[in-house]
């Protein structure tokens, strides 16, 4: 290029000069040189070196793609394992536990498993009413024993302490609003929820008030401790762990949908139901979730785990059965709408796998509400007004009670005998084995609450207000 007034003609495809008159580049033979643009040697120069600076740029990014797929890949991979492998990795664990001492029933269905079962003494209850306390309002909430205390909250706004043996009243606390929750008593504190939105921890001797955690909505779930660590869940679509000494939230998990479904702990791992749904299983110390099973039904009902298997009800009348210890495939419930339509349209893709973690269903009823009980082999659970009795190896109906009312109550075992309440302000005794009625006693409204077991006694609560003591 010289000399330096001369003027050029710059080739759009290799940005090299040409002398005016080429129509087509002499070292590439690329596109129409445009003849009317020329420029003058120190502007083609500096085209030409901008030009090479790009060329070096792309061949460095070039080899940086290169290095980098490799490096991808195995952060990609270390992704994927760590998600499915966190189980080794961050493996929940395995003791965390705080269940009810022999002759107690010191939570909703008595456990952390939710087994809603306890071996008694041999003595059992034969339907002869012992006393009756008059709260001022329907009992819906399940009552809690441990030391000889029965605890029971009513929808008069107050949880209340009474001797266990006589019914006389020890102590009564009133919180803001009705209280459905069933009380939790672990270290001499008691755990209850209210509707005005407060978990309270109180002195289970005293009644005095140690800490409240005020959350937005009602809670009508049930805590439970375990570790030092409450779990509850809340209207305002959350499960809660907090610090069981202080009340200090250690982390809060957000659902889609109300809770009113009591967590369980498990080998680590917390367990509830949503209206949302879906039943959650979470990190019990991280809160970090590890599956998310979608029954597409809300699940009002309580889980309950036994042999790592974890049993519920859908509020359309459906058991279901899930591994305890499963995760979701990544992108799971993003990825599977899109695999049906695929498959709807016909193409040959293969059929999309069922939830992760289900094992198996089985439809009782139009309705279901009652928390499953477990024992050695069989699960009891409420459906309408039915109480079913299922081999939980084969699936099949061992037999069924038929009530007059809704069974919403969840039933409670204690050696021989099954016990659960009716809509029909009824609370029944059955054969464990063959689902004969042994006796039942008449309240004077309907039973929602849970029977708790103690001391060869059977605790209930009733619509009519009164909590009563059957020996």
């Amino acid at each position: 290029m010289s000399p330096k007034n001369e003027r050029w003609l710059i080739c759009p495809i290799c940005k090299r000069a040409n002398t005016p008159g080429k129509l087509f580049c002499k070292y590439c033979w690329g596109a129409l040189i445009h003849t009317d643009k020329p420029v003058s040697t120190q502007e083609a120069k500096e085209v030409l070196r901008r030009w090479l600076s790009h060329l070096k740029l792309i061949k460095i990014a070039k080899v940086l793609t290169i290095s980098l797929v490799p490096l991808i890949i195995l952060v990609s991979a270390m992704f994927i394992g760590s998600y499915y492998l966190s189980g080794l990795m961050f493996r929940p664990p395995q003791d965390l536990n705080s269940n009810s001492l022999p002759g107690e029933w010191a939570m909703f269905r008595r456990d952390l498993g939710h087994s809603g079962s306890t071996d008694s003494s041999g003595i059992l209850p034969q339907g002869t009413l012992k006393w009756v306390f008059p709260t001022g309002g329907p009992i819906e909430s399940s009552p809690a024993v441990v030391d000889g205390t029965v605890y029971i909250g009513s929808r008069d706004g107050k949880l209340y302490a009474l001797d266990a043996v006589t019914g006389a009243k020890r102590w009564e606390y009133q919180t803001g609003s009705w209280v459905q929750s069933s009380p939790a008593i672990v270290n001499g504190v008691v755990y209850i929820g209210s509707n005005d939105g407060k978990l309270y921890a109180l002195d289970a001797h005293s009644g005095e008030k140690l800490w409240d955690f005020k959350t937005k909505y009602a809670i009508e779930s049930s805590p439970a401790v375990a570790d030092g660590i409450v779990y509850f869940g809340t209207g305002d679509y959350s499960i809660y762990a907090l610090d069981a000494l202080t009340g200090e939230k250690l982390w809060n998990f957000k659902t889609e949908g109300v809770i009113q479904s009591s967590p369980i702990v498990a080998n680590g791992i917390v367990y509830v139901g949503s209206w949302d749904r879906s039943c959650y299983a979470l990190h019990a110390l991280t809160g970090k979730l590890r599956l998310h099973f979608k029954a597409y039904q809300p699940i009002i009902s309580s889980p309950a785990v036994r042999d790592e298997i974890v049993y519920f009800a859908s509020s359309t009348g459906y058991l279901l059965a899930i591994d305890g210890n499963a995760r979701n495939w990544l992108w799971e419930y993003d990825i599977k709408p899109y695999w049906i339509q695929l498959q709807a349209f016909g193409l040959p893709v293969p059929t999309p796998p069922l939830p992760s973690g289900f094992l198996w269903g089985l439809k009782l009823g139009t309705t279901a509400y009652s928390s499953p009980a477990v024992t050695d082999d069989t699960l009891y659970i409420g459906s309408d007004n039915k109480l079913f009795a299922v081999d939980i190896h084969n699936q099949q109906e061992r037999w069924t009670f038929e009530a007059e009312g809704t069974i919403s109550s969840s039933p409670s075992v204690a050696n021989t005998t099954v016990y659960v309440g009716s809509e029909d302000g009824r609370l029944y005794a059955l054969d464990t084995t063959t689902g004969e009625k042994l006796w039942e006693i008449t309240t004077g409204g309907k039973i929602t609450s849970s029977p708790a077991i103690a001391g060869a006694m059977v605790y209930i609560g009733s619509h009519d207000g009164n909590l009563y003591a059957i020996e």
